[in-house]
């Protein structure tokens, strides 16, 4: 991207474009920034990226015991012990809506929804977030999944549609639509002629429906309502430049990579990931690692079983370590994220990690028993944001009642650890408490999300 600071001329940061009836902003320029001006003069965007791994962990080489600032790294979250400083590790919090529902682990991990078999989930907090950011951005947030299910969904219980490739990722994001604009906007709004003559043949259908019917067709009007929108803020964006991509990093982005290349292909997707926010393309993103029963081997490391498989290891030490190399493995390729993070450079010169936070972890602990208690969880960046990290932060211990982690003679822990990871220790530690945290440092004026009962200091 071109030096800012060299410009001649400006475009106003209000200027709108009108489309469809609609007005949205433009997104955040170089040429917007006023000649000369100081970088605390600049406000830089606030952003948030939210990393699921599936089927928990091997919690016994992943647990950290000291809680503070004077804590050991654990075994697998030993790769992140560059990022001490940027990082703080959480233990003991949990979704108390999905103990009942492990399958759904993944579905509420970010929605703290209650997802029984009549339930429809909430939104996630990601979307909370793109509401707000949304109208400054060409894509109100980034899915990407390795299997199809995303970690987003809407206000009205509806999930997002994930992206996988990642050359297709490339291209949605930064290349001109096939057959130019012209094309590109006849078909959206062809589209949208489709989605209107949906709708209307519903509310005629609705006229004869029973109550149950109409219950179930709720689901197919918010999915098709999502679409609409989707597809004016498409058309809407089609005239505003797309930005400039060095060469290094559309052959970073733009390419394919091979499942057995697990590594290669975690780690585009973090330039991805790296690449949308520096160019404020969007400001959220999720990258789901795989969903409980579908997360995939990697080979390259020696794991031909799938993931679900090794964490069902019923004590076999030969899938124990496979399991805990997964998570070593996984925690790499994040922390390869945050470096990158660290590295890139945001308006003003300061590191994008100071303005983005993420958060890595997941919806279950220990995959073997389906235990969804005491959730591995990493909160990294966001210094610009208020948060200060540096410590072990254990909700566990913050219970009068916890007697401390089980450990044998040699320190290490011992089976015992497991019961923790089924059942909380500390009722009243939410995951929804964290997430409200990231709502309200993204700019969200809430001072409540899902079934949060405070907010978390950090």
């Amino acid at each position: 991207m071109s030096n800012f600071l060299s410009q001649s001329w400006l475009i106003d940061r209000r200027h709108a474009l009108k489309a469809l009836g609609s007005f949205i902003s433009l997104p955040m320029l170089e040429c917007m920034i006023p000649l000369r001006a100081s970088p605390a003069a600049v406000e830089t965007p606030k952003r948030s990226a939210f990393i699921y791994l599936a089927n928990g962990v091997h919690s016994l080489n992943y647990q950290i015991l000291k809680d503070g600032k004077d804590y050991e790294f654990s075994r697998s979250l030993k790769p992140l012990e560059q990022h001490r400083d940027a990082i703080t590790p959480i233990s003991g919090l949990h979704h108390p809506g999905a103990l009942a529902h492990h399958h759904n682990c993944i579905s509420v991990w970010l929605t703290g929804g209650k997802l029984g078999p009549s339930d429809h989930n909430t939104i996630s907090v990601d979307q909370k977030m793109a509401e707000l950011t949304a109208p400054l951005t060409r894509y109100a947030s980034m899915e990407v999944a390795i299997t199809q299910d995303s970690l987003a969904w809407t206000a009205d219980g509806v999930r997002l549609p994930a992206m996988r490739r990642c050359s297709e990722i490339f291209a949605s994001l930064f290349e001109e639509p096939k057959g130019g604009k012209a094309a590109q906007r006849r078909a959206l709004r062809r589209k949208g002629s489709v989605l209107d003559a949906n709708l209307a043949e519903v509310r005629r259908l609705e006229k004869t429906m029973g109550a149950e019917d109409k219950g179930r067709m709720e689901q197919y009007l918010s999915s098709v309502r999502e679409a609409e929108i989707r597809t004016r803020r498409a058309d809407a964006w089609l005239d505003t430049p797309l930005p400039k991509i060095s060469d290094q990093d559309r052959q970073r982005t733009n390419r394919d990579i091979a499942a057995t290349k697990a590594g290669d292909y975690f780690r585009t997707v973090y330039d991805l990931m790296v690449l949308a926010f520096q160019t404020d393309v969007t400001r959220v993103a999720t990258f789901s690692l795989g969903g409980e029963g579908d997360a995939i081997s990697i080979p390259e490391i020696g794991i031909t079983e799938s993931r679900h498989q090794l964490s069902h290891h019923g004590g076999d030490a030969g899938y124990i370590e496979k399991l805990t190399n997964y998570d070593t493995f996984a925690i790499e390729q994040y922390s390869y994220f945050l470096t990158r993070l660290a590295e890139t450079k945001d308006l003003g010169g300061k590191p994008l990690l100071d303005t983005t936070m993420s958060l890595f972890g997941s919806g279950m602990c220990y995959g073997h028993s389906h235990g969804n208690a005491n959730l591995p969880l990493v909160l990294a960046g966001g210094s610009g944001l208020g948060l200060k990290h540096g410590r072990h932060l254990d909700f566990n211990k913050a219970d009068p009642a916890f007697q401390g982690y089980t450990v044998g003679p040699d320190g290490a822990l011992t089976t015992a650890h497991y019961q923790i990871c089924s059942r909380p220790v500390n009722s009243d530690a939410h995951m929804s408490n964290l997430l409200l945290l990231m709502a309200q440092r993204m700019g969200v004026e809430t001072d409540k999300f899902a079934d949060s009962s405070k907010v978390i200091a950090i």
